[in-house]
């Protein structure tokens, strides 16, 4: 997730798999490898092209939105782009929405913010992308400099929240959100919890302005933070908490992807959040993750290294 240029597609694998990944990571029946868990997938279905006019590449993020409200439809997708029209990395600025039957229209496009809300280093969308109640979308936003720099603000970046009809009302930033990769959301009808992994923190090296293909002895340790927002029905949401729940995830910066860094989240039924890290291949499994109030290091809470995942 997030290390290669993906195709500009919605692409189906079996039951829509492309919801849990990037959106057209494609893996054919022939590629996968015996007894795979994309082997048991036999049907690959292209429904829609993610470019929309301005014509930004490389989808990024994906999330299904569960229940109509103004522009959004129930099951259809939202995807949000990483890249420009030129392929620079971290200065995609749009989402589109993408019907089950390959409609598409573009829902977002984040060239301006409301006034007096900013976002550290300007707008540049991640794979990071919630639904919550009331039609609220988050998006995460890791800005680049330049021909996809890494940015110059330490932090950098922000959390942007849009209404229904895909305008941005508010943006959250804070010094634990720096470069917002990934998230994922566990709400009630008055409040969401939503789980942030950072792509940058304290690095060795000066990762301030420099091109990544320049970087390769910068790295540093990610946090992955859970986000307390009461939800105020047409009012937009309200950040009442935020809480280091993970700490010590590899990054690097990388050329071809700009970073790697903790990527993927998951949440189970029992409150474990199930964290990947691209740059060191593992998973880690921090428990209690909706009620703790301290943070985990990586090199403690994995459960899972290399092998396939590399």
């Amino acid at each position: 997730m997030g290390r290669y240029w993906w195709g500009p597609t919605l692409t189906v694998l079996g039951l829509l798999l492309t919801a849990c990944g990037p959106v057209s990571m494609a893996t054919l029946p022939g590629e996968a490898q015996p007894g795979s868990f994309l082997g048991q997938f036999h049907h690959v279905s292209q429904i829609a092209s993610t470019v929309p006019a301005n014509g930004d590449l490389n989808p990024y993020g994906v999330t299904v939105v569960p229940e109509s409200r103004g522009d959004l439809v129930a099951g259809d997708f939202l995807v949000s782009n990483f890249n420009d029209r030129g392929n620079v990395q971290g200065r995609g600025t749009t989402i589109v929405e993408i019907s089950p039957r390959g409609q598409s229209r573009l829902f977002a496009q984040l060239s301006h913010l409301p006034p007096g809300e900013s976002c550290p280093g300007g707008v540049g969308l991640t794979l990071a992308l919630g639904v919550l109640p009331d039609g609220w979308v988050i998006v995460g936003s890791l800005p680049t400099t330049g021909h996809g720099n890494l940015p110059r603000r330490d932090p950098a970046g922000c959390l942007v929240i849009l209404n229904d009809e895909g305008f941005p009302v508010e943006t959250l930033t804070n010094q634990d959100l720096d470069g917002p990769w990934d998230l994922t959301v566990r709400s009630t009808p008055t409040s969401a919890i939503v789980f942030v992994s950072n792509a940058l923190g304290p690095q060795i090296g000066d990762r301030v302005g420099a091109a990544a293909a320049e970087l390769a002895d910068v790295t540093g340790d990610a946090n992955v933070i859970r986000l307390d927002l009461a939800l105020r029905g047409t009012a937009p949401p309200k950040l009442v908490k935020t809480t280091v729940i993970g700490q010590g995830f590899p990054w690097a910066a990388e050329k071809a992807a700009l970073d790697l860094a903790p990527t993927g989240l998951a949440l189970n039924a029992r409150g474990t959040l199930y964290v990947d890290d691209t740059d060191t291949n593992i998973v880690c499994a921090i428990r209690e993750a909706l009620t703790r109030s301290s943070a985990v290091a990586a090199a403690a809470a994995i459960i899972s290294s290399g092998g396939a995942l590399n």
